[in-house]
């Protein structure tokens, strides 16, 4: 079984790989889908940190992750179809958002799953950045 999900991979930390690891321990395969520069700016105020190809690099360092690949527009279909994805690994953060609805009805269809994860709850690229801001003022 094919395994996909999708993110921004960030400043990798702790609750990346908690996600990666039970995406590996749902099926053979992990796919995983690298938000470009463009696509993040449409649903987050910040450009990621780490360049896209670094971002890669990253998690094809990765044990449990085989396949990374970029995606350049928020069109999950297109990547399900080309992994073959038989389950399709989401955030809790999903939302009923119109490409979001499309992957959805689309994975349906063909009879594959959907499943939602709680993120990690003690870290998130957007709390270590608000970290390095907080060390950064203290120490000016």
């Amino acid at each position: 079984m094919v395994v996909y999900t999708v993110g921004t991979f960030d400043l990798l930390h702790v609750g990346h790989l908690a996600l990666l690891e039970h995406c590996a321990s749902l099926g053979d395969t992990v796919a995983v889908g690298v938000a470009s520069d463009e696509v993040v700016k449409l649903y987050k105020p910040n450009v990621p940190i780490i360049p896209l190809e670094q971002r890669i690099q990253m998690l094809q360092a990765l044990s449990c992750v085989d396949i990374v690949l970029p995606y350049h527009e928020l069109d999950y279909i297109a990547i399900c179809k080309e992994v073959k994805a038989d389950i399709f690994v989401i955030g809790e953060d999903w939302g009923k958002k119109l490409h979001n609805e499309g992957v959805e009805k689309y994975l349906k269809s063909q009879g594959k799953q959907i499943v939602q994860i709680q993120y990690h709850p003690k870290t998130s690229s957007t709390q270590i950045k608000a970290n390095v801001r907080a060390q950064q003022q203290a120490g000016s």
